[in-house]
């Protein structure tokens, strides 16, 4: 039995329907991750789960307990928002404390476990401070320590780094995936934030329009997306129009620009000779050379335009009727290229995947 499961959930707001049929089963202990573009119905999902609204049709379970009828107090659930909702007027302290307090729990044992929280958070020794004296950083320390304190169930994050600088982000990405890790809660992750889900998440729930479109590992997310749609919104891609030549078990054979070149076939679907498809290349899979290399190219083409982005150098490639993006580590020995240089592309059949 899942943990937490999504029953047929749909919910309506009038004429607007923000999820439909929602079928979703999430494991103890597992970060688990909604992403999608602002509007796709993660927050509703969440605020759902949380009890601040009601489905309007379907179930919702915990540890095989139905849910759906209970107030938010009821639910054994901590949730932390994008604007944190740290009590200005109360120092650290007496925010992390506040439900401790509600639950009329022993003075000497508030103190224990606000303590213990700090230390878990990395923010021993502020607890006299106020929301004014602390970092964007710190701020959503206090916010998480608040919910841990309780020991809650299930941890809802929606869109918590949104407010933070990329540095930042960067730094509490890690941060709390290790908490989470350490805690062993069940963590449910609302983002629209690719990098962030693909980072911290065990599995991904990727939804468009109220439904869920893919659920997978991170790994299976980026690298066999369901749809077209998956493939854009998860990081950089290319995506070449194609036409199925050959299949031959899980690869195949693509038509590109009067070129044949290997591929994968995405898992579960069965795709016949002939079939209009796109060919997904990341831009990182995708090595340049020079033209006349010696080598036999996937492809031929001319550089149109050079990014430089510290790291990494990222250029536009003319090839047939094709502009492909291809993502270059910055190393002296790879040599440099130039708008206008002659190139050829190359990439292997495990880094490229048919996409109906």
């Amino acid at each position: 039995m899942s943990f937490v499961e999504f029953d047929g959930i749909s919910k309506s707001f009038g004429h607007a329907v923000a999820v439909e049929s929602l079928d979703v089963s999430i494991e103890r202990g597992e970060f688990f991750s909604l992403l999608g573009p602002s509007g796709c119905g993660k927050s509703t999902t969440l605020r759902m789960l949380a009890g601040f609204v009601r489905p309007s049709t379907g179930r919702i379970r915990v540890h095989g307990r139905d849910i759906t009828d209970l107030p938010p107090e009821a639910r054994d659930i901590g949730i932390v928002f994008q604007n944190y909702a740290i009590f200005p007027h109360m120092s650290v302290f007496d925010n992390i404390a506040f439900g401790l307090v509600e639950r009329r729990m022993p003075k000497a044992e508030i103190r224990r476990k606000v303590e213990a929280a700090l230390e878990q958070v990395g923010m021993a020794g502020y607890g006299d401070r106020y929301e004014r004296e602390l970092s964007g950083g710190q701020k959503q320390r206090v916010a998480l320590a608040r919910v841990l304190v309780i020991e809650p169930e299930i941890l809802l994050l929606d869109e918590p780094l949104s407010a933070l600088d990329r540095k930042m982000r960067e730094e509490m990405k890690f941060w709390i995936k290790n908490i989470q890790k350490s805690v062993g809660i069940t963590t449910i992750y609302v983002t629209h934030d690719q990098s962030e889900a693909l980072t911290m998440s065990d599995r991904i729930a990727v939804m468009e329009h109220g439904r869920v479109l893919q659920i997978g590992t991170p790994v299976e997310i980026y690298e066999q997306p369901a749809s077209r749609f998956i493939a854009e919104f998860i990081g950089d891609s290319n995506m070449l129009e194609a036409e199925i030549a050959a299949v031959n078990g899980a690869g195949c054979q693509v038509d590109l620009d009067g070129a044949r070149v290997p591929a994968r076939l995405p898992e579960g679907q069965v795709l016949s000779r002939g079939a209009a498809v796109h060919l997904l290349l990341r831009p990182e899979m995708i090595r340049l050379a020079p033209a006349a290399s010696g080598e036999t190219p996937k492809l031929a083409g001319r550089i149109e335009d050079e990014v430089y982005q510290g790291s990494l150098r990222r250029y536009r490639v003319r090839a047939g009727r094709h502009d492909i993006l291809v993502e270059v580590p910055n190393r002296p020995e790879l040599g440099r290229l130039s708008p206008g240089d002659p190139v050829e592309l190359y990439w292997s059949e495990e880094s490229s995947v048919v996409v109906p």
